[in-house]
């Protein structure tokens, strides 16, 4: 039966273990093509990436950050995905993504209790979810964790209703061919 989904990504957590396969282009992914075989034949009304959003301090490192981020927005908008910010803390220089993770569980309940949609595809191992994946799943909710073969997380298998473990090779068709530089040696995208 096709169901009407909203895809929930969570930035931070995707950009990372795609980054462990070695597949750092983000800006090359095709969402447009990732979103579709995530969805399948169901309907999707909605995907949204959340992200911790950059704010310049005048250093050249949030320069570059925030310059970064604002490609990847791009990218997210000419693929027609919506974006939600949570914010970066800087702690012993180290930034921390805070207010992620909230946005996500408030959006998840809100579909739930709102009936905006009846199939969640959740793109995040962060088992922080586990109370609004629950919230959700209690209101009749459809909670589908996407994880990666190579890092499943258990606890976000036994927490939703289904579970579907992307491979490398799923997820490098969405990046372009690497080229051959003049030398034989793949360009380093």
């Amino acid at each position: 039966m096709k169901q009407k989904c909203w895809i929930i990504i969570d930035g931070s957590n995707f950009y990372f273990k795609l980054k462990d396969l070695g597949l750092y282009n983000l800006l090359a992914f095709d969402f447009t093509k990732f979103v579709k075989l995530l969805g399948g034949s169901n309907k999707i009304v909605q995907v949204c990436y959340y992200v911790g959003r950059i704010r310049q301090d005048g250093t050249k490192k949030t320069n570059e950050l925030f310059n970064a981020q604002q490609k990847l927005l791009g990218s997210l908008k000419k693929h027609k995905i919506a974006y939600q910010f949570g914010y970066l803390l800087k702690s012993d220089g180290v930034y921390h993504e805070k207010g992620v993770d909230v946005q996500m569980a408030v959006d998840m309940v809100a579909a739930a209790f709102e009936k905006t949609c009846n199939r969640i595809i959740l793109v995040s191992s962060d088992t922080d979810l586990a109370p609004a994946i629950k919230k959700a799943r209690e209101k009749g909710m459809v909670v589908e964790y996407a994880g990666f073969s190579h890092q499943p997380s258990i606890a976000m298998v036994g927490f939703c209703t289904e579970s579907t473990l992307l491979k490398k090779e799923d997820l490098v068709s969405f990046l372009p061919a690497k080229k051959k530089q003049r030398h034989g040696t793949p360009d380093q995208n």
